[in-house]
């Protein structure tokens, strides 16, 4: 039994659970479609529910869009604050695999773990706006979408270079390898030639990069946008071969200019010139170095630290400006996907060529004089200059270099000005269970059609066999009730390859605006009135290609009169990462992963929330100490006994009819910078501008009820369970999650009066204050009367009297 005395103490254990309960019985956070009001809609990047369930990391994101909402609720926007679960893909299957349970239980069992958690910290989320991407009835709609793209021709079949995992009987994303070996279960990786699904988001290239500019998002996210896309403007430039002589290649190179320095080519270990080129005796050395290549990721081979590999093939190609011949090398750091599969490399001036050409003892010219004019053979010179040793472009310099070159590549017919791309069509399918089922089947003849609308969603069946194929299909394959079907005589036969993960996390911001409607996948009024998306918060760590993705769709679905908007997300933020107590990342492996339910059970889910708020930017990487919740719990516990007497009535102190100027001026001046700080997401500082505050009130003898009652607003969104509890013992009957937020008065914000510095001879003797009107000769003549000046000036003489508006008076006495 608790004593008397304990059931009035901060008893946050008893707390709250009821205010959360009582949040859910009275759908507080309920949104509701009203075009009358402002909107204002507040999302977090989905998370996958792991069986491992949340670590002291994944709130900090959350508890800043709750925040948010609260404060926006309170200011009278209509909020959508909405919560899911991005739940096919890999790990389920896996552990389906391991363990023969069936990825929907696991994935029910992880839900309802993330759930528990989730409102265990008290996150005004619309529960009823919960969606799950492997819900058949959210699917159905991610088919639909699809169906879309497909007939726009915007999704094709293609037989695609893969990371094809034998073990894991799937295709990886470049992401997903690591070392050669997948991410998952470290199992070896190779490349493979498989028909797959890709989408054309390269037709959307230019756009997703020029309406970047327009949106609220960190410079460096929209830089590795820029960087995915990889628009670069230069021109092809055709190479013969010296055997065969009617054979040639493309390059794509940015620097025409510099054709004349080109010394040596390089090809994909995958472009088909390869075997032609390759002459007898290299043949086997070819062969053993496009067998390694295929272990390697993109991502691994076009790393510019790693050592730049390569194999010669014997074979030579002629440059078209002076007809050397050049010869051709493989190397695994060009791409068969990027430009043309294929370089001119000039080493006197391209960084990466001149590693290449050192290692394997190759020329090195210099057609650029200008900068340090180092050794070339020692140093790139990757920068501008006058083109020497370059025929026709001699005494040049580059931009003239590059007109003139375009000039001449189009007359001879040699090359042409183009346009490149980093940015490659998105592979789009994988030879896994658990996904998105593809609306598609082919015909016995070879006719593809694609499901009709009225008949989706196509429901993923339930097998007992999740093992890969091993010949890379599907498990589905296996599903042979599923399989087949007849359509006016004509046998079909179902797509077995599924979506890839990055499926359902395109569109779910779409779904949360209208998640029950069974006829459509959002209603159009209730799109127009919610988007777009006006906070987005999230990690880095694989959203660079979500966000990519997501605006691809959102574009299309723009150009189909489906959204209202060219953008989803008009502003981003990216939460720094919570190391562990040893200063690296959580993870179970390490040992260092700290459970939240363990934080709440002894401190509270507010203590936690405020902790993971002060800990420093939202933006910043910081390591998670336990021992530095102490100071906000004990924040909360001083408020608590400042307003709560033992007896559990109000305190006498905050019964007064009347504040004192100092309170009302700090508590104005601390409602207009919480307001601003939560508006520009700095969060530490508005709270700790909430610990002056209460330091200040402590000073004080009386306060009044509706100097408090601001107070404890301004400090609900933060710890909503104890303002909610204040705000009833207060005499509150309804919740104050649409209470007004506290406005401030212009005059109490601006300082009546300065304190100054007090010196003598540059030696501190006290402070001051005064009237912030007050002119100098004012300033100087109350110094003068303040003990500590007098007691060192008495009898002395003054030589200079020094007044730094603001700040200090000093008195340089003899």
């Amino acid at each position: 039994m608790k004593s008397e005395q304990q059931q009035h103490d901060y008893d946050f254990a008893e707390m709250e659970p009821r205010w959360q309960k009582y949040w859910q019985r009275n759908q507080t956070f309920k949104a509701v479609f009203d075009p009358s009001k402002p909107k204002f809609y507040c999302l977090d990047m989905f998370p996958y529910p792991s069986g491992q369930g949340l670590h002291v990391g994944h709130p900090e994101g959350y508890t800043a869009t709750d925040i948010v909402s609260r404060y926006k609720r309170m200011n009278g926007f209509n909020v959508l604050h909405p919560m899911g679960w991005d739940a096919f893909g890999l790990p389920a299957e896996q552990y389906a695999i391991k363990t023969g349970t069936h990825p929907k239980e696991t994935t029910a069992v992880n839900v309802a773990r993330f759930r528990k958690q989730l409102q265990m910290i008290g996150f005004s989320y619309d529960w009823d706006r919960e969606i799950n991407t492997t819900d058949e009835k959210y699917y159905k709609w991610t088919q639909w979408i699809f169906l879309k793209l497909y007939e726009r021709g915007l999704a094709y079949q293609s037989h695609e270079p893969v990371n094809w995992c034998p073990a894991l009987g799937t295709v990886l994303a470049n992401e997903e390898v690591i070392d050669g070996k997948s991410e998952r279960g470290g199992h070896p990786v190779i490349k493979k030639p498989m028909r797959q699904w890709v989408l054309r988001i390269t037709e959307y290239a230019d756009r997703l990069l020029e309406d970047l500019e327009d949106l609220d998002w960190p410079e460096s996210l929209k830089e590795m946008q820029r960087n995915w896309i990889g628009k670069k403007s230069g021109a092809y430039v055709n190479f013969t071969l010296e055997d065969p002589a009617d054979q040639s290649f493309r390059v794509f190179t940015t620097r025409p200019d510099t054709l004349f320095g080109a010394t040596f080519c390089v090809f994909a270990p995958e472009h088909p010139l390869v075997s032609l080129v390759t002459t007898k005796a290299q043949k086997q050395a070819v062969a053993e170095y496009i067998e390694q290549t295929l272990k390697k990721s993109d991502m691994e081979r076009s790393a510019l630290v790693k050592d730049k590999t390569g194999v010669a093939t014997g074979g030579y190609a002629i440059n078209p400006v002076n007809g050397e011949k050049l010869p051709i090398f493989i190397a695994d750091y060009v791409l068969m996907h990027y430009g043309q599969g294929a370089i001119m490399a000039v080493p006197g001036h391209d960084e990466r060529d001149h590693a290449f050409a050192l290692k394997h003892e190759l020329p090195i010219k210099r057609v650029l004089q200008g900068g340090d004019e180092t050794d070339i053979t020692q140093k790139a010179h990757a920068g501008d200059g006058v083109l020497v040793d370059s025929g026709f472009l001699d005494g040049l310099e580059r931009t003239e270099a590059i007109d003139r070159m375009m000039k001449w590549l189009h007359e001879t017919g040699v090359g042409e000005e183009a346009i490149s791309y980093k940015l490659r069509d998105w592979l789009f399918s994988r030879q896994r269970y658990w996904g998105e089922p593809f609306p598609l089947a082919h015909s016995e003849e070879g006719e593809l059609i694609g499901i009709d609308e009225s008949d989706l969603p196509v429901v993923l069946p339930e097998i007992d066999d999740f093992q890969p194929s091993g010949s890379g299909e599907s498990p589905l394959a296996k599903a042979t009730d599923w399989l087949t079907f007849e359509i006016d005589g004509v046998r079909y036969q179902r797509e077995t390859n599924t979506m890839p993960q990055w499926a359902g996390s395109c569109w779910y911001y779409l779904r949360f605006i209208d998640p029950d409607n069974m006829i459509e996948p959002w209603n159009p009024e209730k799109e127009a009135y919610w988007m777009p998306v006006d906070l987005y918060i999230g990690g880095v760590e694989h959203a660079v290609l979500h966000l990519l993705y997501a605006r691809f769709w959102h574009k299309v679905l723009y150009d189909l009169g489906y959204v209202s908007t060219k953008e989803p997300f008009t502003k981003l933020v990216n939460q720094g990462m919570i190391l562990g107590e040893n200063g690296e990342k959580m993870a179970k492996s390490r040992g260092n992963v700290v459970n939240p339910d363990e934080i709440i059970q002894k401190w509270g889910a507010d203590s936690l929330r405020l902790y993971e708020m002060f800990m420093g930017p939202i933006e910043a990487t910081k390591p998670w100490q336990t021992n530095g919740i102490y100071g906000v719990h004990r924040f909360l516990k001083r408020f608590w006994k400042l307003v709560i007497a033992e007896d559990g009535k109000l305190t006498k102190t905050v019964q007064a009819k009347i504040d004192s100027e100092t309170f009302l001026h700090q508590l104005h001046r601390t409602i207009k910078k919480v307001t601003e700080d939560i508006e520009s997401l700095q969060f530490n500082t508005a709270i700790a501008a909430l610990m002056e505050l209460l330091n200040t009130a402590y000073r004080e003898p009386h306060i009044t009820s509706g100097s408090i009652e601001k107070f404890v607003l301004l400090v609900s969104p933060f710890a909503p369970h104890f303002g909610e509890e204040l705000w009833a013992r207060l005499g509150h009957s309804e919740s104050l999650a649409y209470a007004s937020w506290p406005s401030y008065d212009l005059n109490l914000v601006s300082e009546k009066t300065i304190t100054l510095s007090l010196q003598v001879n540059g030696k501190t003797r006290g402070a001051m204050e005064i009237s912030v009107n007050a002119n100098k000769e004012e300033v100087l003549e109350t110094a003068l009367q303040q003990d500590g000046v007098k007691r060192h000036i008495t009898g002395k003489n003054i030589i200079r009297e020094v007044y730094v508006p603001g700040r200090i008076v000093n008195f340089v006495i003899d």
